[in-house]
């Protein structure tokens, strides 16, 4: 059996994560009672209320799980603590596409990732192409519209 796995994040995304355990744990009550209240009703073979019910209850079970499995393995990371001149995860790169038009990207875990918000995760293409590299190196990435070149114009840690 291999070692288990860190998973890292900021401390944000950890909170988050610790977050949503606290409300889903919350919700167990909520669903026993809805349980047996559907129960009640009679007949289980057709009775929706208790059959979602007791999905519902399989689907909280599993995300308590998850969220679980990941806050055991949690490896938090300040980016502030960070320094250097190689792109590493909690790292914010500035990046010039191929128009020389900068695009800014922080590499942050899978639960925190919003490409729109310019957070990447560590295992997205760009994320995986930039660990390691220094300012003024190039970097190619294949992205279903195809080919993309950018090249690290500044890293900081912030």
């Amino acid at each position: 059996m291999k070692p288990m796995e860190k998973v890292p994040m900021l401390a944000e995304g950890y909170e988050k994560l610790t977050a949503d355990l606290k409300a889903l744990r919350a919700e167990r009550p909520k669903i026993v009672d809805a349980i047996e209240e559907a129960r009640a009703h009679g007949d289980l073979s057709e009775n929706a209320e208790y059959h979602a019910a007791k999905e519902r209850q399989g689907q909280v079970e599993a995300m308590i799980g998850d969220l679980e499995d990941k806050i055991s393995r949690a490896q938090i990371i300040d980016p502030t603590t960070l320094s250097g001149d190689k792109v590493v995860f909690g790292a914010t790169v500035t990046l010039l596409d191929e128009d020389d038009k900068p695009v800014k990207y922080q590499i942050v875990g899978q639960t925190e990732a919003d490409a729109g918000k310019g957070r990447i995760s560590y295992t997205s293409p760009i994320a995986r192409a930039l660990i390691g590299k220094q300012v003024e190196d190039e970097i190619e990435v294949t992205v279903p519209s195809g080919d993309k070149f950018y090249l690290v114009e500044k890293i900081e840690f912030v």
